[in-house]
């Protein structure tokens, strides 16, 4: 059987996108959020970004059981969360000056720390700095920290994000030079 295969997301993937994050967070958020904090920042924060689609900057892995992974990088001043937290211009950042947005990264439950993540992240990082960029930052969940970390992230800022039903959740800024 083929190993997992990293390419480009397209709209097409978004069915399986939308899937494939609640999936993730309920799977792999349970020993740092408590399952208010979970469902409500599904509801609210977590949730596809067609702009990094529309911009190229979105990869999905696949293998033979379908949609295993996605995540990317931006060139775009959102650092977090999908469309419906963002307004309608997302102006782009400047690479000689401001930090690529490293972005959205969800995997299967069942393929956690298999390095699909690592192989989603090696690509966004690349593709940053093909682009001029001279850093990247992001904003983990506490289950994503390790994974960053791993790669030479470090933590900036501990954030406590309001959500809007009065939860707050946990998140981490994170920082490296590319």
């Amino acid at each position: 059987m083929p190993g997992p295969a990293l390419r480009p997301a397209t709209a097409a993937d978004l069915p399986a996108i939308r899937e494939l994050i609640p999936r993730s967070v309920r799977g792999l958020g349970g020993a740092c959020y408590s399952p208010a904090q979970i469902e409500s920042a599904i509801r609210h924060v977590f949730g596809p970004d067609t702009r990094l689609i529309d911009d190229g900057t979105y990869f999905v892995v696949t293998d033979a059981t379908g949609l295993v992974g996605c995540g990317g990088w931006s060139r775009r001043r959102t650092l977090c969360g999908g469309d419906p937290m963002k307004s309608s211009e997302d102006p782009a950042l400047d690479p000689t000056t401001e930090p690529a947005r490293i972005r959205a990264f969800f995997v299967a439950p069942e393929r956690a720390r298999q390095g699909i993540g690592s192989m989603v992240l090696r690509a966004s990082l690349r593709a940053a700095m093909a682009a001029g960029f001279r850093d990247a930052e992001l904003v983990a969940t506490l289950p994503g920290e390790p994974l960053y970390a791993a790669h030479g992230f470090v933590a900036v800022e501990r954030i406590g994000a309001p959500l809007p039903d009065g939860l707050t959740i946990p998140f981490v800024r994170m920082r490296r030079a590319l």
